[in-house]
């Protein structure tokens, strides 16, 4: 019994030893958390971009009628104006006095007009009974003639007086919001000098410039923008004018386009146009350029496989480059629909287990239940 229990004793520590040497299974290798973006061949299109800059359809380059020294200005750019309200005055004080010496000039011709009548029913009624010579009757009648018209030309030259009075303030020939003054106090503008530059806010517009050689695709594309602002949110627009000379300068051909929809943008903001058009021959996709890695020194990418109740994995697939369109690669291969990684790709092995975010596991997941 004594050597039962010794041998019982014996057998816990030489157990205890034996767990301790038995080596431990390695930890599982986590997964490798990827980015990636589904090939779409029926989406691909071939596309040019465009900076351009947000204007209005409307502009009213406004100026003085006269020239002179500024007095007032009234607006700064990014006032909102009604239609007839004050922009800037200019000094009336010659305008005045030319005024009143118009003024002046016109009652005196008016004063000869009225003696130049008596004088001449005067002498028609000398001439029928013989006093005065028919020559005297008709000279006092071509005078009379003369002064009235006279004094409608002084009525003129008084009106035209006023009228540049009037121009001395300068008022906004419509609604809209200040772009650009270009006056101040003091400063003497000539007659017809821009000052004050006032946009419609209601048709607003993105203007670019298109290069001769995008010229012929340009006007078959589709096109969308998108603001500096807001990159991510873009919008249709179509084209409304191109127009039809290059400009001397640059040899571009600006290109106005409005928003499809009825939209708001801000005057003067940053926008880039996008030039869309289908691409011809082979189809293609795109995916970004950091997609790309090679194989044997050919364009390659890796491909997430997946499978039922297993974790996906990636393969290294090559494919054929068509064309590169700014931060884009365009090619073929891969099926439509698979999962190409697009980050982090130097880091990928062949059989490597990966981790799919929400959407792309979605996509696997579809996939894999339709096999």
């Amino acid at each position: 019994m004594k050597t039962t229990h010794a041998a019982a004793l014996l057998a816990v520590p030489l157990a205890a030893m034996l767990a301790a040497c038995t080596p431990k299974a390695p930890p599982a290798e986590p997964l490798r958390p990827v980015r990636t973006v589904e090939l779409r061949y029926d989406g691909a299109r071939d596309a040019n971009r465009y900076t351009g800059t947000v204007r209005a359809r409307h502009e009213v380059e406004e100026a003085f009628r006269v020239g002179g020294k500024i007095v007032q200005r009234k607006v700064d750019v990014g006032q909102v104006v009604r239609e007839g309200d004050i922009l800037a005055v200019i000094d009336d004080t010659d305008y005045r006095l030319a005024l009143d010496a118009a003024r002046q000039q016109a009652a005196a011709a008016v004063s000869q007009a009225k003696q130049a009548e008596s004088d001449r029913k005067r002498l028609e009624a000398l001439r029928a009974d013989g006093s005065v010579s028919d020559a005297d009757e008709e000279r006092a009648r071509t005078s009379a003639h003369t002064t009235v018209a006279g004094a409608e030309a002084e009525a003129r030259k008084l009106e035209l007086a006023g009228n540049r009075l009037k121009y001395t303030v300068l008022r906004a020939a419509r609604s809209g919001v200040v772009t650009a003054v270009r006056l101040e106090t003091g400063q003497v503008v000539a007659e017809g000098q821009p000052v004050v530059t006032i946009a419609a806010e209601g048709d607003p517009e993105i203007v670019v410039d298109v290069p001769e050689d995008h010229l012929a695709a340009f006007r078959k594309a589709r096109y969308k923008a998108a603001l500096a602002s807001a990159p991510e949110e873009s919008f249709d627009v179509v084209l409304r004018e191109l127009a039809p000379q290059a400009a001397a300068q640059t040899r571009t051909y600006q290109a106005r386009l409005k928003p499809a929809s009825a939209r708001r943008l801000p005057l003067g903001a940053t926008a880039t146009l996008a030039a869309e058009r289908a691409a011809a021959g082979t189809p293609v996709a795109s995916v970004p350029a950091a997609a790309i890695t090679q194989t044997d020194g050919k364009p390659a990418v890796w491909v997430v496989r997946t499978k039922a109740d297993a974790p996906a994995t990636v393969e290294l697939v090559p494919v054929t480059v068509h064309g590169y369109r700014n931060d884009e690669v365009l090619l073929s291969g891969p099926r439509a629909g698979e999962l190409v990684v697009t980050a982090g790709v130097q880091k990928m092995a062949p059989g490597l287990r990966v981790a799919l975010p929400g959407a792309a596991a979605a996509v696997a997941a579809s996939k894999v239940a339709a096999q």
